[in-house]
């Protein structure tokens, strides 16, 4: 595809800013240096590094919509810690409930009211009756999926391309030549002999993938997430909830990624109706802590008479579910305090306004050099591709995509005082992003855009 950009100006302008970015970082660098020594790339988590393509950064704190590095530089976070942030870095009301509640103790392995709260506000939102509480999502969609193994006698599970939810090994899977296999290094085919992947919007592809009646459950995202935003078609989430009960297939939507979009998410937004949800990232503020909610029906394998547990080393009659830190009392007064005084109905609505304007003005700014590119904005993201429309699945959004040019938008901004979302996403607004802030990513993407199609 023409993409209608010059690479070879692309691949200059990039080094010309590798150079200004190493040079303006020397405190981060030093650090990188020494944490090298004692952690594998210098970072606590890999993904520090390889999500970027330019050499990490150390922070030293944050408020509000910003961050500050070690090196004194100031950026407007539109990444958010790939969403963990939405509420901005410093919301007031979490801040004030996790102190109060450190100092009165933070595990006990039983519940607080806060617990209590929580599931009845997650209840009244994602319209599912009962809750179950994790750290991350990765370890909520474990659970799910060892519940929807015991509620239907099976065990495969069906995945879209382009998906991520979380890593979990047997999740860690993708389409190959005759069947599926792994995605990543040290995941085995093993692993993921019990998984399908199947392309989104293609529900042609999940009726063959359900038609052996073998399939426990069906995990997706209400749009794909990770090739920036790709929508659903027409009719396609109406046609996948009767495919899935036609099957005998449980449903779970992954709102991990989409939970700030929209009060409630986009199951209530779109009025889905899954059996399982998966919430995580930005429910507790930047708090770790994550949700399951269920039907009755799955979380009757929970809520019954079971022999006394034992460590014997004997099968347990009860769910393979848990850990001692889920559902702790600190996780849940994050939670309390985000669900009901951040992620109110009043801020959802600002940040879908402040998200419409950001979309409104990258398309003026394309648009201004003759480029008819797609952008698009759902609840508090937008984003652009380099194509005149979206793609339906993700094989057409790589294709769609420059990933040279998304690493040259990465460190040109964030030498401007912007940290941008990456190659995988667009820009994000948080609870606490003002207007004056989308103003301010704009001029900087237009002195982008004018250095990239001069």
């Amino acid at each position: 595809m023409d993409h209608g950009v010059d690479l070879d100006r692309v691949a200059a302008l990039k080094h010309a800013e590798d150079e200004l970015f190493a040079a303006t970082h020397p405190r981060s660098r030093e650090l990188l240096a020494r944490a090298r020594q004692t952690m594998p790339l210098g970072v606590p988590l890999s993904w520090m590094s390889f999500l970027y393509d330019h050499p990490p950064i150390f922070v030293d704190a944050a408020d509000g919509a910003f961050f500050t590095d070690v090196d004194g530089h100031r950026y407007l976070d539109m990444s958010l810690g790939i969403t963990v942030a939405s509420t901005g870095h410093t919301p007031v009301p979490v801040v004030r409930a996790v102190t109060e509640r450190m100092t009165k103790g933070i595990q006990f392995v039983l519940p607080t009211e806060d617990a209590a709260v929580v599931s009845e506000e997650l209840a009244r939102r994602w319209r599912l009756p009962k809750w179950q509480y994790q750290l991350s999502s990765t370890q909520a969609v474990t659970d799910g999926i060892r519940l929807a193994r015991m509620r239907t006698g099976r065990e495969r599970i069906v995945v879209f391309e382009g998906k991520y939810h979380g890593h979990l090994a047997e999740l860690l899977a993708v389409a190959g030549d005759g069947g599926t296999v792994s995605e990543y290094l040290g995941v085995t085919g093993h692993d993921t002999a019990r998984t399908t992947s199947v392309p989104w919007n293609d529900l042609d592809a999940v009726s063959r993938a359900l038609a052996a009646g073998d399939v426990a459950l069906l995990i997706q995202e209400p749009v794909l997430t990770n090739s920036g935003i790709v929508f659903p078609s027409d009719g396609f989430h109406t046609e996948l909830r009767r495919l899935t009960r036609e099957h005998g297939t449980l449903l779970a939507i992954d709102e991990t990624q989409t939970l700030p979009m929209a009060f409630g998410g986009l199951v209530r937004e779109w009025g889905l109706e899954p059996d399982l949800v998966i919430l995580g990232k930005s429910l507790g503020g930047g708090v770790p802590v994550a949700a399951l909610g269920m039907t009755e029906e799955i979380s009757e394998l929970i809520d019954r008479e079971h022999l006394p547990y034992e460590v014997s080393g004997e099968t347990v009659d009860e769910p393979g579910i848990g850990g001692t830190l889920f559902g702790n009392a600190l996780s849940m007064a994050a939670a309390r305090a985000a669900l009901l005084e951040v992620w109110t109905e009043e801020t959802h609505r600002r940040m879908q306004e402040l998200a419409s304007v950001l979309a409104a003005g990258m398309k003026s700014v394309i648009r201004s050099h003759g480029r008819d590119w797609d952008v698009y904005q759902l609840g508090n993201r937008a984003g652009y591709r380099f194509a005149p429309r979206p793609p339906r699945n993700n094989q057409e959004a790589g294709e769609f995509d420059l990933p040279p040019v998304r690493h040259l938008q990465r460190v040109f901004m964030a030498n401007r005082g912007v940290w941008d979302f990456g190659w995988w996403g667009g820009p994000a607004i948080s609870a606490q992003t003002i207007a004056a802030d989308v103003d301010a990513y704009l001029g900087v993407f237009a002195e982008f855009t004018d250095e990239l199609l001069a």
